[in-house]
């Protein structure tokens, strides 16, 4: 039986140094000076997707149980302490990877005494505990509903579709001439276009001036190349892996051999996919911008992103109910205000046999 971190590796030795370089050290990170009230509100999110997934595992389990494990400490910068916060757990990255958000337990392997929160306990003290564990889940979270993202990008891309068809059939019925005479090759490609082929196939345009017959057409086909790009362009919500942790989260499975998951918490569904299937991936140069996107993530200091399509990862709870929200306010040693959002509440349905085959367990 193949050990799983030994998988692991081996997926990683496919995957190009130049994207990542699983055996030189990771890039020391510099300690923000001053927290903003945006990253405090999307701390506050990332916090109440974490809590989402814990509740509704445990609330619906028979067999497994969540327990808190990730670093929850509420110190942002400005804060008395943080220095030492954040220099603890840069050494802690070093020394055993990033923790998961949450761990699953049999219930069998669960530890009463110390409870469903783990997250505030040295490594040292817990660490044969952690390699019983039969899953770690990093959670994700974005501010969408997927829901009528998926609509609205679906209409986009119905109503560019009939523009391409109509234009298609203006092109060939009027201006097949003009188009024999100048770009033949047209011809056949235009009559391809239908609803599949559309999200595919690109031309070159040529811009004609000499006639008013040469013209119109030019319209037409910039027209219809536009509404190809529209139709092409990815539009589709991701999970998101950044690429500098994919290194910390490897160290971690090195270091307990704990089989590694990421969860996409949106505010109307949750998706999930493994992070052996996250390395597969980006171990094939074909798959990407296709399968895959990586990205500068302007969203998060620019920091290089790898984009999933949500589609393709698991969808483990079909509904979220959305929480309550208020406005809290937070002044900091010397006397500077923050105002961020705080979310309470909400509830994930989990799909039971969906979660099953993702994490290889029994709800």
């Amino acid at each position: 039986m193949t050990i799983y971190k030994d998988l692991i590796n081996e997926i990683c030795s496919r995957i190009h140094t130049g994207l990542i370089d699983f055996d030189t050290p990771r890039s020391e990170a510099s300690m923000p000076t001053q927290a903003s009230s945006e990253f405090i509100t999307n701390k506050q999110q990332g916090d109440w997707a974490e809590d989402v997934i814990f509740r509704a595992i445990n609330d619906n389990s028979r067999n497994v149980v969540a327990v808190r494990y990730g670093k929850s400490d509420d110190l942002v910068a400005g804060d008395s302490g943080f220095e030492t916060f954040f220099n603890d757990y840069q050494n802690e990255l070093d020394t055993i990877g990033k923790r998961p958000d949450i761990l699953l337990f049999k219930k069998d392997d669960f530890n009463d005494e110390w409870g469903y929160d783990i997250s505030s306990k040295s490594s040292q003290e817990i660490g044969s505990y952690v390699s019983k564990a039969i899953a770690g889940i990093e959670v994700r979270s974005s501010a969408f509903l997927i829901n009528k993202y998926t609509e609205e990008v679906n209409r986009i891309v119905y109503e560019h579709t009939q523009r391409v068809l109509h234009l298609k059939s203006i092109a060939l019925e009027e201006y097949i001439d003009l188009l024999n005479q100048k770009r033949p090759e047209l011809i056949d490609l235009l009559r391809s276009l239908d609803e599949v082929s559309v999200r595919t196939l690109d031309f070159r345009v040529t811009s004609w001036r000499s006639s008013q017959r040469l013209q119109e057409l030019s319209t037409i086909l910039s027209e219809i190349k536009k509404s190809l790009k529209v139709i092409q362009k990815r539009n589709s919500l991701s999970i998101t892996p950044k690429v500098e942790d994919l290194k910390v989260v490897h160290k971690w499975i090195m270091t307990y051999n704990v089989p590694h998951f990421y969860v996409q918490v949106f505010f109307d569904k949750i998706y999930g996919i493994s992070f052996k299937h996250i390395l597969e991936l980006v171990a094939n140069p074909d798959l990407e911008d296709e399968k895959y996107f990586i990205e500068q993530d302007t969203k998060n200091q620019n920091k290089t992103t790898i984009k999933i399509p949500s589609q393709d990862g698991v969808c483990i709870a079909q509904a979220v109910t959305e929480p309550n929200h208020y406005s809290v306010r937070k002044e900091l040693n010397r006397g500077r205000l923050l105002f961020y959002v705080k979310f309470d509440g909400g509830e994930a349905f989990l799909d039971k046999d969906r979660f099953d085959s993702l994490f290889g367990c029994d709800l």
